[in-house]
């Protein structure tokens, strides 16, 4: 197994292998943020990357938003493309660490695939003391067998249910119908809500 540390994460940044980073927001992403009413929202973006869910969010009005990636680079292109976001709001480090509290929304986009697969349980874990009682964990999850020559590492609809429902309300769970092309049918999209 790889070692999905922060150096194996600066790597990819500086070689350009950033086969996950489309380039945009992912269409499903996009229209679950366009019914969002609440713009005072405290959102978390984790394994935020280029964070171009925090642009859109931003465009959209949203202002309490957090990025959190393990690696500098991303947040470096963060910084420069959007030199007023709030610094306190750009967290260098790792997920599991982080002591913020009382989300209302997560927003999960290529970060649970990123992740050692062993770590899945305790993923849930933090999302449940991240977020407030009955926040949301909202995003997408890959459809697709598991396997070891990962990241990204797949998952299945049943896996996830197994995984999430002791914590979560799934509310939905369900092929993201407006995946990318390369990505159709290989998409879940989700909306589970802290117990």
């Amino acid at each position: 197994m790889k070692k999905l540390n922060k150096d194996f994460w600066e790597k990819k940044y500086q070689l350009g292998e950033m086969g996950w980073d489309i380039g945009h927001i992912s269409t499903p992403l996009k229209k679950y943020i366009d019914q969002l009413k609440d713009k005072n929202l405290k959102i978390l973006i984790p394994g935020a990357g280029n964070a171009y869910e925090l642009l859109y969010l931003l465009e959209k009005g949203f202002t309490n938003v957090f990025v959190i990636d393990i690696a500098k680079q991303p947040l470096e292109n963060i910084k420069n493309r959007i030199s007023d976001f709030p610094r306190n709001q750009l967290l260098e480090g790792n997920f599991f660490d982080l002591e913020l509290d009382n989300f209302d929304l997560i927003l999960e986009q290529t970060f649970f695939c990123a992740l050692d697969p062993s770590l899945r349980m305790e993923y849930v874990l933090k999302m449940k003391q991240l977020l407030k009682p009955n926040g949301k964990l909202a995003g997408l999850l890959f459809n697709f067998p598991l396997t070891e020559s990962g990241p990204p590492f797949g998952g299945s609809l049943s896996e996830y249910k197994t995984l999430f429902q002791e914590h979560f309300q799934i509310k939905i769970l369900e092929t993201a119908y407006n995946s990318i092309k390369p990505r159709a049918d290989k998409e879940l999209f989700f909306i589970f809500e802290s117990k």
